[in-house]
């Protein structure tokens, strides 16, 4: 079976997590099931200064359509090797948490707790208020990792993208992935 993975990105603030994990994503999978909440592409224009376009060029991603629960991810029976959501908004996680599947990402989360399959969310917000931290909880004791993108410093970055991909390695690491971006502490 081909490596397979589902991510998404939400309109939370931090597209250059989403950019830096696609590119990194590509090299170690065969297939990339990518879905937008609403504003994720507004947020990426925003922060980026590039359109969605951009992000879609590599054939090994397939872009579906945020209301169509006939696509893959959508269905149990669909294997894949797990689900990243990054950057993840805290709407998107309290929907999961809650059993609401409104759209493809949050039908597609539900699947892989269901399943028993790797669930990534990468929140970016803060601080986080009562609510957050319970939705958290709900989702940690439900199977999910959460990752918040909280860099490191103890590799000596230099510019942002070194300190973005701290938070990239740790994703990578957690799907299981062998990665290069950033060492392990003390070697």
């Amino acid at each position: 079976m081909s490596k397979r993975l589902v991510v998404a990105i939400t309109g939370a603030s931090g597209a250059l997590y989403a950019q830096r994990f696609l590119m990194q994503a590509v090299r170690h999978y065969d297939e990339l099931y990518l879905m937008l909440s609403s504003n994720a592409a507004a947020v990426l224009k925003t922060e980026l200064n590039r359109e969605l376009d951009a992000y879609l060029c590599d054939p090994k991603i397939t872009l579906c359509e945020k209301r169509n629960f006939f696509t893959p991810p959508a269905s149990g029976s669909f294997r894949h090797d797990g689900m990243v959501i990054v950057p993840c908004s805290m709407g998107t996680a309290g929907r999961i948490a809650n059993g609401i599947s409104d759209d493809l990402t949050t039908r597609a989360a539900d699947v892989c707790l269901k399943e028993g399959r790797k669930l990534i969310l990468v929140p970016r917000e803060m601080p986080w208020n009562l609510i957050h931290l319970r939705n958290m909880t709900q989702l940690a004791e439900a199977g999910a990792t959460i990752l918040p993108a909280s860099p490191a410093f103890y590799h000596e970055p230099k510019t942002i993208e070194d300190l973005v991909d701290t938070v990239v390695a740790r994703i990578l690491q957690n799907l299981g992935i062998e990665q290069t971006l950033v060492g392990e502490w003390q070697k």
